[in-house]
Order: C-alpha cells, then sequence, then structure tokens
C-alpha cells in the first residue's frame, strides 16, 4: 500500500467521489468503503479541525471531540502546513451559511 501522498493515485476515486450528489449517498458509499473505525476517525479530524478552524483551543477541543492532544497537534499541522484542503471546505460551508 502506498504511504507517500506525493505518490501515484487513483484519479478514478476521487472521480467517483465526486459523483455522489446527496449526503445520503455519500454516507453510504462511505459505510461501504471504510470500516466504522475509519469513518469515526476522518469524523473527529474533521471535527477537530473545524474547532480549531472556529479558534478553539486544544483543551476545549479535546473536551468536546474525546480527540487527544496528539490527533488535535495532527490536524493542525495539516491545517498550518498541508494543502489548503481543509480550508477549501470550510469556507465554502462558511458562504452556505
Amino acid at each position: 500500500m502506498r504511504k507517500n501522498k506525493d505518490g501515484p493515485r487513483s484519479s478514478e476515486f476521487y472521480r467517483a467521489i465526486l459523483t455522489l450528489k446527496t449526503e445520503e449517498e455519500c454516507r453510504k458509499f462511505f459505510d461501504d468503503i471504510c470500516s466504522v473505525s475509519e469513518i469515526l476517525a476522518m469524523e473527529q479530524r474533521y471535527e477537530v479541525a473545524r474547532r480549531l478552524h472556529d479558534g478553539l483551543i486544544y483543551n476545549t477541543i479535546m473536551e468536546e471531540t474525546g480527540a487527544s492532544s496528539a490527533i488535535i497537534s495532527r490536524v493542525n499541522r495539516s491545517i498550518q502546513y498541508g494543502v489548503g484542503g481543509y480550508e477549501i471546505v470550510f469556507n465554502r460551508l462558511d458562504e452556505k451559511k
């Protein structure tokens, strides 16, 4: 299994995700493709990222999400030094409000 995020990727996989039109379709797809623990981990990382984006501190995020400080730190590094994926999503969601 490829560990390097800069290596070749399956474009078809990402195009497949883009075909999903509703939250229900997304849930069904991810329920089929991921284990329960994988989904819960992704949901937790998203919740952590959202709270960091909203300016909350680590202790509050730990209490609200149950995430460890290591997870919060890892997500924070992704926000600070990643490729901007979280920001794209947060900006688009904020526009819809």
